[in-house]
């Protein structure tokens, strides 16, 4: 599963994460408490933007040398960059420091925090575990811009990155430069960029417009794409294996932070 709806997968992770911590809270307060419910699942929400915005700067920070390249893409926060490792200790230590005159209400955060962190451990293993059950680079029989006919399955052999997109699509716009470089920096990647229902004069006027010289353009007329990854927007970056494995999925507008980090993370690419 790629998305619910309009939005990713993650996102509805972390928005249920953070329901159930603000009930938790509230829950608990008012059973040590006897008041209070309302105070503690608004330090949870305080937490919560604490957490996210530390580890926002983290993931920055790591990746200064590609977001000073294109600035305005610190602020992209869809694209998934954030370091829970830092982010998570930082709002504990927040709710610490915050309640250090209202000691009575750390129990009840702290146990939303841990719910929340419950939560959202279940929800990513569950999300795992539908990555080990999701389809392979599935066998279409596709087309190039020359109409040539291809088969999605011939690019195995090697990591492959799938890009779903259209030319009436403004973030599949913004982020095509990043395919062009990672295709450059990463030769022993297979870049695939599949159009979604759009003609030949359509896609080729839209590349020569813009000076984009990708290697692999493909055409996919009836969104046949889309419906074997259960994608419901675009842009959808996929990322499979050598043996065609489908290792990760990003739904919206990527970065490129954002696809290095995947790259490393999944594939081991530097």
């Amino acid at each position: 599963m790629i998305s619910v709806g309009p939005f990713s997968i993650r996102v509805v992770i972390i928005v249920l994460a953070a329901i159930v911590a603000w009930i938790a809270a509230r829950l608990v307060a008012r059973r040590l408490m006897g008041s209070g419910a309302k105070h503690a699942s608004s330090l949870i929400f305080d937490a919560l933007m604490v957490g996210l915005v530390t580890g926002r700067l983290t993931f920055v920070l790591i990746w200064w040398s590609d977001y000073i390249a294109t600035p305005w893409s610190i602020l992209a926060v869809g694209d998934g960059g954030f370091y829970p490792v830092t982010g998570v200790p930082v709002a504990v230590a927040w709710i610490w420091w915050r309640t250090r005159h209202e000691q009575s209400l750390r129990k009840p955060v702290y146990a939303g925090v841990l719910a929340g962190l419950i939560a959202w451990g279940g929800a990513g293993g569950s999300l795992a575990l539908l990555h080990e059950s999701a389809p392979s680079l599935p066998a279409l029989e596709l087309s190039t811009i020359d109409s040539e006919p291809v088969s999605l399955t011939s690019f195995a052999g090697k990591p492959v990155v799938v890009n779903l997109w259209a030319t009436w699509c403004p973030p599949c716009r913004r982020e095509m430069p990043v395919f062009v470089q990672a295709q450059a920096d990463y030769p022993d990647l297979a870049v695939v960029m599949i159009n979604q229902g759009e003609s030949t004069q359509a896609i080729n006027a839209f590349l020569k417009s813009e000076g984009l010289e990708l290697e692999h353009v493909l055409l996919d007329p009836s969104s046949a794409m889309m419906r074997e990854v259960g994608s419901r927007g675009l842009p959808t970056t996929l990322f499979f294996d050598a043996e065609g494995k489908m290792l990760d999925a990003h739904m919206g507008e990527i970065t490129m932070p954002s696809l290095k980090n995947t790259l490393k993370n999944r594939f081991g690419l530097q």
